[in-house]
């Protein structure tokens, strides 16, 4: 048996007694909310974050999008607020690169490359994840950047139910600006963006404004791009991805669980809609705001 195999088997084992009990239960939703799933349609208006957490709701959700979208900061501020694990792909081959392991000098030839890495790869790294979070007791999870092919939407299907599965969406002329814009502090590792996204409206499109995420002024003279955030890299990448996308957003709408969002501009704009579409409000901000 795989280490994979292992992992399922313990994780499906202990969780099986919170799968009837779940909060955010998937009743078949009517014909106006054929386009929201039953995960958010279920929730009442405006749920406060703190019902997730009071009412012990298990949240198991899924964020989709192109590379560079946002998936990871958007999924680090659900985490937060719903007080779940945020837990990236792109973190955990991050930590391998940088732990000098066995897929080390593997993955580093890949990464340059501008190409996807392996189901194989990633699984073996999501079921290490897996294991040390059942050891520490967690309780639900916000996946960032898994599945993207149906083998790994089949095997997470086959490991615990999805809740939600939010897709982010971008126009490519600006995911693009975006993904070249992205610099890194060579000290701190904190992430920046230096491009100012300003595309006008056009016909029934409107104008969408990103402004740049600068760093403080002790991180400006250590700023470094990534390897791979070159335009022939990044347009290889997205190509790829939207060929290996699709399948996946069709497995997820036709089991009513995906939840398709368009980015409207930045997070200052982005994230209140979110919360919106997502049928939450952040209590703790609304209490901040009325103190």
């Amino acid at each position: 048996m795989t280490v994979w195999s292992r992992a399922v088997v313990r994780w499906r084992c202990s969780r099986a007694t919170n799968l009837t009990h779940r909060g955010l239960c998937y009743n078949k939703p009517s014909k106006t909310d054929l386009k929201v799933p039953p995960a958010v349609a279920n929730l009442p208006a405006g749920s406060p974050a703190s019902s997730f957490k009071d009412k012990g709701r298990n949240v198991q959700w899924v964020f989709l999008g192109c590379p560079g979208v946002g998936k990871g900061t958007y999924a680090a501020r659900l985490s937060k607020l719903l007080g779940v694990p945020h837990i990236a792909t792109g973190d955990l081959v991050r930590h391998e690169l940088s732990s000098h392991g066995p897929l080390a000098s593997q993955l580093v030839d890949i990464v340059n490359q501008g190409k996807l890495i392996s189901d194989e790869i990633i699984i073996d790294l999501l079921s290490k994840r897996l294991e040390a979070g059942e050891a520490k007791g967690e309780a639900g999870f916000i996946l960032d950047g898994f599945p993207r092919t149906i083998h790994q939407a089949e095997i997470l299907e086959g490991v615990t139910d999805i809740d939600l599965v939010i897709n982010l969406k971008l126009q490519e002329d600006a995911l693009i600006a975006k993904c070249l814009g992205r610099r890194i502090c060579s000290e701190c590792g904190g992430n920046y963006n230096v491009a100012c996204i300003d595309i006008k409206g056009d016909g029934d499109k409107t104008r969408m404004y990103m402004p740049p995420l600068l760093p403080p002024p002790h991180c400006e003279n250590k700023l470094i791009t990534r390897s791979d955030d070159t335009e022939n890299v990044v347009k290889e990448r997205l190509r790829i991805y939207h060929e290996t996308s699709r399948p996946v957003e069709d497995f997820y709408r036709r089991r009513d669980k995906l939840l398709e969002f368009d980015l409207p501009g930045g997070i200052p704009e982005s994230w209140p809609k979110l919360l919106q579409a997502l049928n939450i409000y952040d209590d703790e901000d609304k209490k901040s705001a009325a103190a």
